[in-house]
């Protein structure tokens, strides 16, 4: 088994909002991951990116992106007339919001090609998936894509999943609900933000978050809770870790990005609450920058610092 593979939504990003100006740029809860675990890990380790691309002059600028910084697209297909999404970030100080336009994306039909998708994560150490990858799927490639991370894990892949909850790609929450906890049941590490459990479903502490993931069979649990502390649960033995200190400028892809380097720790040998403390540097060195992809070299330098 060797490299890791990420499944979710390459979005075109706009940031950097000045007046009328804007930075065009890509990103995406899991692409943004995928970002800093090729950022902290040995150039010769495989990283994929996970997805399904149109076949417009956007389309190919992202395919270009992504390869010119070392994550390949494995099998993911291209879809002819189809185009990515897109989505601006809004800031109010270092607190950003998005308005998206995403309904026709190309990455919607990712898991349409159940053997491209296969294919894709066949003889992966990891794969990673969130909720927004879940949301933005018809229920049938929902199910696809758990039959796909759940043949890869029988084979020995280690996936994780975090929830990443947003109201407005679900048809209601209850779905959300029951996607979200199937999910769970095919991951062996937990990455859930406590605000967004909290709100999906209505955990009162992180501890309950914890509680309920590793009721799912998930062995590895880290409850992101912004710059607060982060809960580290394994084997039933409980670390607070807390958050770095940060001069934020951008919130954005704060989560991602701790995601990615906890990921990135763990391939490295270091412990769960070791890989949490160099998560929280990652994400605190993110923040100081606009949008959601910061210079590798930056996170680089805070992962080994």
């Amino acid at each position: 088994m060797s490299g890791f593979a990420a499944i979710g939504e390459c979005m075109i990003e706009l940031s950097g909002a000045n007046g009328d100006q804007w930075r065009m740029g890509f990103a995406g809860d899991t692409l943004n991951t995928t970002w800093y675990v090729r950022a902290l890990t040995k150039a010769d380790y495989p990283v994929d990116y996970v997805t399904a691309f149109g076949d417009d002059p956007f389309s190919i600028k992202q395919r270009s992106f992504l390869n010119d910084n070392g994550i390949h697209t494995a099998n993911s297909p291209v879809i002819v007339g189809a185009r990515p999404g897109l989505y601006a970030i809004s800031l109010t100080g270092a607190e950003r919001s998005f308005t998206y336009w995403r309904n026709d994306a190309a990455a919607r039909q990712l898991a349409d090609d159940t053997d491209a998708l296969a294919k894709s994560l066949d003889g992966r150490e990891v794969i990673y998936f969130s909720g927004i990858t879940m949301g933005i799927l018809s229920p049938k490639n929902r199910q696809n894509v758990l039959n796909a991370v759940s043949n890869a894990r029988r084979q020995g892949a280690l996936v994780v999943f975090d929830a990443n909850y947003r109201p407005r790609l679900w048809e209601n929450a209850e779905t959300a609900r029951q996607v979200l906890s199937n999910a769970f049941h095919v991951a062996d590490i937990g990455l859930p933000t406590f605000p967004d459990e909290n709100a999906l479903f209505g955990d009162a502490t992180p501890d309950d978050t914890a509680n309920r993931i590793a009721s799912y069979g998930v062995r590895e649990i880290v409850v992101k809770d912004g710059t607060e502390p982060a809960l580290v649960v394994v084997e039933g033995s409980r670390t607070s870790v807390p958050a770095a200190i940060a001069k934020a400028v951008d919130t954005t892809g704060a989560g991602d990005s701790f995601n990615g380097g906890y990921i990135a720790a763990r391939l490295g040998g270091l412990s769960p609450v070791e890989a949490a403390t160099s998560a929280h540097k990652v994400a605190a060195r993110v923040v100081e920058f606009h949008g959601a992809l910061a210079p590798m070299s930056e996170a680089r330098a805070a992962f080994i610092g």
